[in-house]
């Protein structure tokens, strides 16, 4: 016998898929797991002391004085044209500098995808982020983070300065808003699970 009445709506059909949010040092992956999560997030920021100088590159983000030393959490449902379907997107965030790389394998692990966050005044820091995920042959966009006063390039010129392959998804993403995030995950979905290609995106646009 059916646990549901038949008069009963039966329960959303909800597929769990495992998302990495990652960049390098200081690219906004904490603030994009927390703009964007329906459940308190799980954050792992802890105060920068003196210990890590010469250790942390602070080039370009002097300004930090928190960082991620194991992961950030957060989940959204994305909606879906069927509402007796969903899919519920499991965020994990890596922290970004280099000494804790080997978390990022457990991290990635069975995971459909990841979005890689780029800062447009470093972007000779996501060189090694993206041979990461190429390496591991992982499906991945790049979201190009929207700082105040960084400086604004055609996506294209984007793609160029990172050598990426053509089918590589490149977009303009403010982590602080959950309007651009979730568009940005619902990119790397489409590019991720379904092989569709991402709309169009011509430009950085200017924050509103």
């Amino acid at each position: 016998m059916s646990a549901y009445a038949p008069s009963e709506p039966s329960p959303p059909r909800l597929r769990k898929v495992k998302i990495v949010v990652s960049g390098a040092f200081g690219t906004g992956k904490t603030t994009l797991v927390s703009a964007v999560t329906e459940v308190r997030p799980l954050l792992t920021e802890a105060v920068m002391t003196q210990a890590s100088e010469g250790i942390d590159g602070l080039a370009g983000v002097e300004f930090k004085t928190t960082t991620t030393v194991a992961m950030d959490f957060g989940r959204i449902t994305l909606p879906t044209r069927d509402p007796d379907d969903g899919i519920v997107l499991m965020l994990f965030g890596t922290p970004g500098q280099d000494r804790f790389s080997n978390i990022w394998d457990d991290l990635s692990y069975r995971a459909a995808g990841a979005v890689v966050l780029v800062d447009t005044r470093r972007l000779e820091d996501a060189f090694d982020v993206v041979s990461y995920f190429e390496a591991q042959n992982l499906p991945f966009l790049i979201a190009v983070n929207l700082f105040d006063h960084a400086p604004r390039y055609l996506l294209d010129e984007v793609r160029d300065a990172l050598r990426l392959k053509a089918g590589v998804p490149v977009i303009a993403c403010d982590v602080r808003d959950r309007q651009s995030v979730l568009d940005a995950l619902t990119d790397l979905v489409r590019h991720s699970l379904f092989r569709l290609p991402a709309p169009p995106h011509s430009t950085l646009g200017a924050r509103p």
